[in-house]
């Protein structure tokens, strides 16, 4: 490392950061519910010398484009972006964290308040601090730390805190419907500091399935629409199966199962002693590296069609399949692209290891950004995804200052930085 380089790293202000990251913790952002959040976000960008663009979003526009997916309906949201440096011949780089989070669950399984950063066992408790407004964090106080040491990077680098991540990307498309486009960009989701340039797709589908009711008495005359669920969901199993039998990417083939077809939610029936005339199941549906989504839609179709053929009810009373909510295509970027090559870099120099190149099983912003914006994109950021979701969600805070050291580094070496 260079003498600047290292006058950046002493300029972050580690426990400035923390005490923000239990700020913004304490923000209950749900879906729907992020203005608060972002408002905060502009605030602290601010403070750290950004130039702030915060906008209100359009959702009836953002609605009209193709990529467009929600599984909350929201009335209000904030776009929001801080900017630094200027085009002076260097690349561009975005750096792009949600803060919308989901629900905590019943609080009685949770050791310390969702709703407070707790700073305990070198860990920061809390929902959303791995998921990932610690990443975000990271982002906010690198960016602050090369404005504090004097660095004139040689090109943009933005810093972008968007809504709706959860629930299908709203906030990362409206970046990209502004204008916000770069040369490469970060996602600081929780990826154990691993470098992922391989994000698999997801689709949420909704299966109802029609039965014929009748009291509980004389069971044997009316269809139960649990019973005709069964075959179904027999079907899709063997679906999954069919899928994940022969996976020949070398970063998601290395999972056991890198396509989940996973039902969340399941109801049916409306009185105890009826027979249940309907079924409905939620779920979501693994989208593989490459595949045209609309091939594995048709894949499903048939697979559900031939399991109601075989059935004489369902034949004749065929389920019905409805694509809803979030839809995630998959996405990759190439690993010799000269991004991650900086942040090899950089984590030699901090940790004297290798970097560790993975794919993920899950969905995310990245594909938004490879796909509509044309921006090679990979995600790095502190802490364990299988934390998140659940109770005492967690960010390691060594994690935390390995992740902001790396950004202020990676920010110089990709966008280059003018001789003083």
């Amino acid at each position: 490392m260079n003498t600047l380089e290292r006058q950046v790293l002493d300029a972050i202000d580690v426990e400035a950061m923390l005490s923000f990251l239990c700020r913004l913790i304490a923000v209950r952002s749900l879906d729907g519910e992020e203005t608060a959040a972002q408002e905060l976000v502009a605030e602290q960008m601010e403070r750290s010398g950004l130039a702030v663009d915060l906008w209100e979003l359009d959702f009836a526009a953002l609605s009209q484009h193709p990529a467009y997916s929600v599984e909350v309906q929201r009335q209000a949201g904030l776009g929001l972006v801080g900017a630094m440096g200027e085009d002076r011949g260097g690349r561009s780089l975005i750096l792009n964290g949600h803060v919308d989070v989901v629900p905590a669950g019943d609080l009685a399984n949770w050791s310390y308040p969702p709703w407070q950063g707790t700073l305990t066992d070198r860990r920061v408790y809390g929902r959303g601090s791995v998921d990932m407004k610690g990443g975000l964090c990271c982002a906010l106080f690198a960016a602050k730390a090369l404005r504090d040491a004097g660095v004139e990077l040689l090109g943009k680098l933005l810093v972008e805190s968007v809504i709706g991540e959860e629930d299908g990307g709203v906030g990362t498309l409206a970046t990209l419907e502004r204008g916000y486009l770069a040369d490469g960009a970060v996602i600081m989701e929780p990826t154990e500091l691993a470098v992922v340039t391989a994000q698999a797709g997801a689709l949420s589908f909704r299966l109802t399935v029609p039965g014929k009711s009748a009291h509980g008495c004389v069971r044997d005359e009316g269809i139960s629409a649990i019973e005709k669920f069964l075959p179904l969901f027999a079907a899709l199993q063997e679906l999954e199966h069919q899928r994940n039998s022969s996976v020949g990417h070398p970063l998601l083939g290395q999972y056991p199962l890198p396509y989940p077809l996973s039902i969340g939610t399941v109801a049916a029936g409306d009185w105890p002693s009826s027979v249940p005339s309907k079924l409905t199941c939620e779920g979501r549906y693994g989208i593989a590296m490459g595949e045209n989504p609309l091939t594995a839609q048709q894949e499903f179709k048939e697979a559900v069609q031939a399991a109601a053929l075989a059935d004489d009810w369902l034949s004749a009373h065929p389920p019905e399949i409805e694509w809803w909510g979030g839809r995630f295509e998959s996405a990759e970027t190439p690993i010799d692209h000269p991004l991650v090559g900086s942040i090899e870099e950089t984590m030699r120099d901090l940790t004297g290891a290798g970097l560790a190149i993975k794919g993920v099983t899950y969905g995310a912003d990245m594909r938004l950004l490879v796909n509509e914006g044309q921006i090679p994109t990979v995600m790095f950021g502190p802490g364990d995804v299988r934390v998140s979701h659940g109770p005492d969600e967690f960010v390691p805070i060594d994690d935390l200052l390995l992740t902001v050291r790396s950004l202020a580094l990676i920010a110089q070496r990709f966008c280059g930085v003018a001789e003083s």
